[in-house]
């Protein structure tokens, strides 16, 4: 039996609790296993000496960089074949020039930041939704490439490591032969179970998972991918490799050994993780510095490279999108292409904050670096001592100040994007005053110009700091203090320590000059965080309007949306954009906001009134959740970082296409009655309080029979305030009303609905409940096509088969109250049937909530508003007797 918390805001709520630590857990768990990395990078490490690292670096022969990055160029073309192949597994087709860039650019952010927002998934929806596939499509897409990707690198690997059972003997408890027998056994077993799967067309079933092989011709093109990607990602680190190095065959069961294991760790890239794994493999003899040196220039080369490269590609197209100096040079993005570049806006903001992420992180290692100056200058030069501290300094405390405004940046705050700038301009300058560092400044000026490009994609006026201690920035912040610690100790392990250290501000002194650097930025870091913790949770907004439901409804009748009527029923809450000309419905459930339908109002206005719904519920410890959201407000929802779920689809009539000719089903009720004498009349408000009384005495025998429910929150109620609102169809026979129903079309009219539908519940001459409600739809559907109208809405429906889940039972009693007369039909499946009569468009809704949140539990709670409380899902409408409308 459900009870309802003490209040809404409450925290202390145990699915509050557990919930919030299903969404910690995974960035614990992270950044425990990253700290573990570095602890192990360090004691491999203890021994080496970082100046010979740097000089390992610069003294890396020219063609062999050249031959790491003509294997890093075919690598990611291999990538893009994952891609190829799933789009042939899902029978897809999209231009080849769409896939090259959706894979790249999918690849080049997702391995690099590893964040959900920007995986490969998130990027790809982007693009390739632009070009026809939807969330799920793009959903199966890319689980379908991490099968195949984590699939082939296994095989690979294992294969790989049956030549050559020595490559991890000393990490792995068993003899060569052991090794290699269970490297065959696995390997083969593997590849003889997935092609036996792929030419029978049979599924292989693990508890609730399903696995469809694709057929032999896609499986075999997957294997090349895997084997050439595989192959082509450990030759440009091997080529870095110092001599000693096992041959390139072992060294790709190494490879495939470590990817794996950064991989599980769930750290993004791998990094620490990956880098142990490789150290640990190799034989006694091999330089500790020399394969650090490698490892160093593999991540430049295979992650950070490809990942400027990709931002690169973004930033100009989206300035070839607007026009100016960008079309003179380069010229206009094609009209094929330009689809996919300009989906590619909603990523803008968490790229832009990865990309300041980065900086930031570059600028404190920077500050912990010694200074190339300070090795020449004389110790006696007040001047470059104080020029070399205060650029030393500068450098420390810009770069936390880029890490505190990536989140901004994420959030499209205008602020953020200005004072990023500002930052890169500033880091410049201490770069130039921290010993000359002339790269770095030009690095960070080039920074600076490529985000230029975006400025018109932050356009939210709101605190920065809201938000800022999210568990992923808060987990990627930490990853960098502990890095940036982590490279202190490994670049200064050679100073010994003193207490004089402090007080040294010579120009040769660059441990000092590093240790007061780091240690002005992790104090203003953690001043900055226990600020913030300490706020309270209320914030500063703006003024309300006098009455809100006035003032939604005026934005309502300026809308072509009949969902939007729903504002009226007197029974939700409003969260208003900035401006005030957007809004929000919605009601609160335990810790649940649950709002209702899209965002109502102009266009320009949509997004800021979702960021500010989304933003109040967390700054109040609510989870946001949209409930019925259609697929124009799928990227939005995705840019807030929610996940996406189908909970049903409305079935829309296209009114211009409508004959009554076309629908057999609906011909011989329509026929039976009109010879029953049964007529509608629409009549306009207000209404007579006659005509209320009359309605009121049906609607009052509708809810008294099993069928019957007063809902609410997705429904209108019978009320006369909400019902003077909207025109009411009565059918009558005789002169006597025996069904009515109010009718939904704000704005132009084009698009209409009904929300209300009841009828008396016994024989109206002989005819079914069925074959009257189909009557009356049939009548208002001619009646405003020939009124100029283009759609007619009959409500949702749920998604065929749903209810055959393993949810059947709780899903079946929430699906009764959630559309709406459901609990009239046996199943959901006659609830379709009868909407399918009208040969609707089915068009998908989707209930979208935070990553971690139970959609069941969001399911629930969405009810048990509509049923009014916990006391109305005890009462399930019971029969078979007529229609529904959802």
């Amino acid at each position: 039996m459900m009870t309802e918390p003490a209040g809404p805001h409450s925290s202390s709520h145990p699915h509050s609790r557990s919930g919030m630590l299903r969404h910690l857990a995974p960035v614990l768990v992270g950044l425990g296993l990253f700290g573990v990395g570095l602890w192990a990078l360090h004691r491999l490490l203890k021994p080496v000496d970082p100046a010979d690292v740097l000089a390992q670096m610069q003294a890396t022969p020219l063609h062999v960089l050249l031959i790491a990055l003509g294997a890093t160029a075919m690598g990611y073309l291999a990538l893009i074949g994952y891609d190829f192949w799933a789009l042939k597994y899902l029978d897809k087709k999209l231009p080849v020039r769409v896939v090259a860039l959706g894979g790249f650019l999918g690849y080049a952010f997702g391995n690099t930041i590893g964040v959900s927002v920007l995986s490969g998934g998130a990027v790809r929806y982007r693009i390739y939704s632009a070009f026809g596939l939807n969330a799920f499509e793009v959903a199966a897409l890319a689980s379908y490439i991490a099968i195949a990707m984590g699939t082939g690198l296994s095989l690979v690997g294992i294969l790989a490591l049956a030549l050559h059972p020595a490559a991890l003997a000393g990490l792995l408890p068993l003899s060569e032969g052991a090794v290699r027998a269970l490297a065959l056994l696995g390997g083969g077993g593997t590849l003889a179970l997935l092609y036996a799967l792929a030419f029978s067309g049979k599924s292989l079933h693990w508890r609730r998972y399903e696995l469809s092989m694709p057929n032999p011709k896609i499986l075999t093109g997957q294997m090349v991918v895997a084997l050439f990607d595989s192959t082509m990602a450990s030759l440009t680190l091997y080529i870095l490799m110092p001599a000693g190095t096992p041959d390139f065959v072992t060294f790709l069961a190494i490879y495939a050994a470590a990817t794996m294991v950064g991989v599980m760790s769930h750290v993004p890239g791998g990094v620490g993780v990956f880098e142990t794994v490789v150290m640990a493999a190799m034989p006694a003899g091999v330089n500790a510095g020399e394969v650090a040196a490698a490892l160093l220039m593999f991540r430049i080369i295979y992650y950070l490279l490809p990942f400027a490269i990709a931002f690169i590609i973004v930033s100009l197209n989206e300035a070839r999108l607007a026009g100016g100096w960008a079309v003179r040079l380069f010229g206009e993005v094609s009209e094929p292409m330009r689809p996919a570049f300009s989906a590619l806006s909603g990523v803008v903001p968490w790229l832009a904050g990865a990309w300041a992420l980065g900086f930031g992180s570059y600028l404190l290692a920077v500050s912990l670096m010694p200074s190339v100056r300070a090795a020449a200058a004389d110790d006696n030069d007040i001047v470059g001592a104080i020029l070399l501290e205060g650029g030393t300094l500068t450098s420390a405390v810009t770069g936390i100040v880029l890490l505190i405004l990536s989140q901004g940046l994420a959030r499209r705050i205008s602020g953020a994007f200005v004072l990023t700038l500002v930052a890169l301009g500033g880091g410049a300058v201490a770069a130039l005053l921290n010993g000359l560092r002339i790269d770095s400044a030009l690095l960070l000026i080039g920074g600076a110009l490529l985000l230029l490009p975006f400025r018109h994609e932050f356009y939210r006026r709101a605190a920065i700091t809201e938000g800022v201690l999210s568990p992923v920035w808060f987990g990627l912040v930490l990853a960098v203090v502990l890095s940036a610690g982590t490279f202190f100790f490994f670049i200064h392990a050679a100073t010994p320590w003193s207490q004089a250290m402090w007080w040294d501000f010579a120009t040769s002194a660059n441990t000092p000059r590093a240790l007061r650097a780091g240690l002005l930025a992790s104090a203003m870091l953690l001043v900055f965080t226990i600020v913030l913790a300490l706020q309270p949770v209320r914030r500063r907004a703006a003024a309300p309007p006098s009455d809100p439901l006035e003032h939604a409804a005026r934005i309502v009748v300026a809308q072509d949306r009949p969902q939007a009527c729903l504002a009226l029923t007197g029974d939700k809450e409003f969260r208003f954009s900035p401006d005030g000309r957007a809004f929000i419905m919605f009601a609160r459930r335990r810790n649940h906001w649950i709002a209702f339908g899209d965002p109502v109002g102009p266009e320009d206005a949509l997004n800021a009134a979702g960021w500010a719904f989304v933003e109040a519920a967390q700054n109040a410890n609510g989870r946001p959740v949209f409930y019925e959201i259609s697929q124009r407000h799928l990227p939005l929802m995705v840019e807030m970082g929610l996940s996406l779920h189908e909970v049903g689809e409305e079935a829309v009539v296209r009114l211009p296409d409508f004959s009554l000719a076309r629908c057999d089903l609906l011909r011989p009720a329509h026929a039976a009655a009109l010879r029953a004498g049964l007529t509608v009349e629409v009549m306009q408000p207000p209404h007579a309080p006659e005509l209320i009384e009359e309605l009121r005495a049906i609607s009052d025998a509708w809810l008294a029979a099993p069928v019957g429910l007063e809902k609410g929150f997705s429904a209108g109620r019978f009320e006369t305030a909400y019902l003077n609102h909207f025109p009411i169809a009565v059918v009558r026979r005789a002169g006597k009303a025996v069904a009515f129903a109010n009718i939904l079309s704000p704005g132009s009219g084009r698009r209409v609905a009904l929300d209300l539908m009841r009828y008396l519940p016994e024989d109206a001459a002989g005819l079914s409940p069925v074959a009257m409600i189909e009557f009356l739809f049939v009548s208002l559907i001619e009646r405003y096509r020939d009124a100029g109208a283009q759609e007619f809405s009959l409500g949702m429906a749920p998604l065929a088969g749903l209810s055959e889940r393993r949810t059947d039972r709780l899903w079946s009693r929430f699906g009764s109250i959630m559309f709406r007369h459901g609990g009239a039909f046996e199943d959901f499946d006659s609830l379709r049937s009868f909407k399918q009569k009208f040969l609707p468009d089915w068009r998908p809704r989707y209930i979208a909530l935070p990553v971690g949140v139970s959609p069941m539990m969001a399911m629930a709670d969405v009810a048990t508003l509509i049923a009014g409380g916990p006391h109305g899902l005890l009462r399930r409408p019971g029969g078979a007797k007529a229609p529904a409308k959802s």
